[in-house]
């Protein structure tokens, strides 16, 4: 048999595996040097963990830059918030009630006029009248501070009654000092100590803040501020 057709085979075997070596090393070299990138779904998926994008100080989350949304419920102790992410939730002021705003009457025959009794009774014995005075009063003073410019938010999202509301502790800048509203409120007058409590986000213990807010409640007494100045009792 004639050598050659089987040299010619052997010759042509061998150029195409080294075509194809060569070609597997380009490819592995612009692999190198441009690696693939993850798929798209697989980024967004991770970008949207909240453990990458928020501030945690102990239990609460801290959200830093909010702005007020107008709402219909918002009040003295109560309103949405849109948070630096975007999402809006309406939250509510730990530790203080301010009085209701206005006299209601809800579907069904239901009114909001014994919580307003309930109220007047702890701010001294005022008139339901007075102490709605005084929600108008709490609502205008939060409303225009929270407005004003961006503020910084705490919360562990806890909402009792579970209505969506979550407990929060809100610091804002007056006069270009942080402050806690809730304080603020408590020093002009224009709340009750009723609501839950919680530690502050500073570290001050729950038991502490409790006597401090009396404090300054027996200050605002003192200096007849706020509800503590009324005349006139029923």
């Amino acid at each position: 048999m004639d050598p050659q057709p089987e040299r010619k085979k052997s010759w042509w075997t061998f150029a195409l595996v080294a075509a194809a070596v060569v070609l597997w090393a380009v490819d592995q070299k612009k692999a190198l040097s441009h690696p693939a990138k993850p798929p798209a779904s697989h980024a967004q998926k991770s970008d949207s963990l909240p453990s990458n994008n928020v501030e945690k100080t102990g239990g609460y989350e801290v959200y830093r830059g909010c702005t007020l949304v107008e709402a219909r419920n918002n009040d003295g102790d109560s309103f949405t918030v849109r948070l630096p992410t975007g999402k809006q939730a309406e939250f509510r002021l730990y530790f203080v009630d301010t009085p209701e705003s206005a006299f209601k009457s809800y579907a069904g025959g239901e009114t909001n006029h014994e919580r307003i009794r309930q109220q007047a009774a702890d701010l001294g014995g005022i008139t339901p009248e007075q102490a709605v005075e005084i929600g108008k009063k709490g609502k205008a003073f939060t409303l225009a501070l929270l407005a004003s410019k961006p503020f910084s938010l705490w919360t562990e999202w806890d909402s009792p009654y579970h209505d969506n509301r979550f407990h929060a502790h809100i610091e804002v800048m007056v006069d270009g000092k942080p402050r806690w509203l809730h304080q603020l409120l408590v020093e002009r007058g224009l709340v009750r100590l009723i609501t839950k409590p919680a530690d502050l986000p500073d570290g001050t213990p729950t038991a502490k803040e409790k006597e401090n807010l009396r404090d300054l409640e027996r200050e605002a007494k003192r200096k007849e501020i706020g509800v503590w100045g009324l005349s006139a009792r029923p």
